[in-house]
């Protein structure tokens, strides 16, 4: 019999990393809008907040998850040089974003909605990417969220459409009231549950 006060021992998971100290975050890292923390917002379009939280099964939080986003600006440019129109990207958009979740596995990313553009796949319809990475997780999670304003878009989007019909709503943010007269969108990402609960991830 263990005493009351005695170190518990720790399971598997708890071991598992990678872990992250605070210094790998700065203030405004999940502002796609500002190109320096301290710079005014100057990226073209109509912003908006994506918010929601990590959840582990059985929707306990995902604490300390690191989430990376990143997507075309508002005319569906890419500030990467592998974007053929990557010159007609917005300068003042920075394109790419870091959030981590807090202790109720809740994130958010302040962003401008994307354009659609066509590439090797076909016309994809305004998404953005998210890349997670958390304790236990032992390779990096990937996902694409879309927004409902495009429904006819998303019904073409060749990325939506190798997922099973019932499962692509998943992927569609919900409008979630305002921040400041901002629109705000819901995603919530379930890492792990019931086929049609949990979050679709694709092969990075």
């Amino acid at each position: 019999m263990s005493l009351p006060n005695a170190p518990l021992v720790p399971l598997g998971w708890h071991t598992i990393g990678p872990f992250f100290p605070r210094t790998f975050f700065s203030p405004g890292d999940n502002d796609l809008t500002r190109l320096a923390p301290d710079a005014e917002a100057t990226a073209q379009g109509q912003p908006c907040i994506i918010r929601g939280r990590v959840l582990q099964e059985g929707g306990g939080p995902c604490v300390n998850a690191v989430l990376e986003a990143w997507q075309a600006d508002a005319h569906g440019h890419f500030r990467h040089p592998a974007d053929p129109n990557h010159a007609k990207a917005d300068a003042g958009f920075m394109g790419w974003g870091r959030a981590w979740t807090d202790a109720e596995g809740a994130y958010d990313f302040r962003t401008v909605i994307p354009g659609g553009y066509a590439d090797a796949t076909g016309t994809r319809a305004p998404h953005i990417n998210l890349g997670l990475l958390g304790s236990g997780i032992m390779r990096r999670l990937v996902t694409t969220l879309y927004f409902p304003a495009f429904a006819a878009a998303n019904a073409a989007d060749p990325v939506l459409a190798v997922l099973p019909a019932e499962l692509r709503p998943r992927l569609v943010v919900q409008p979630d009231g305002e921040v400041d007269g901002t629109p705000a969108f819901r995603f919530d990402i379930l890492l792990r549950g019931e086929p049609h609960e949990e979050t679709p991830f694709f092969l990075d």
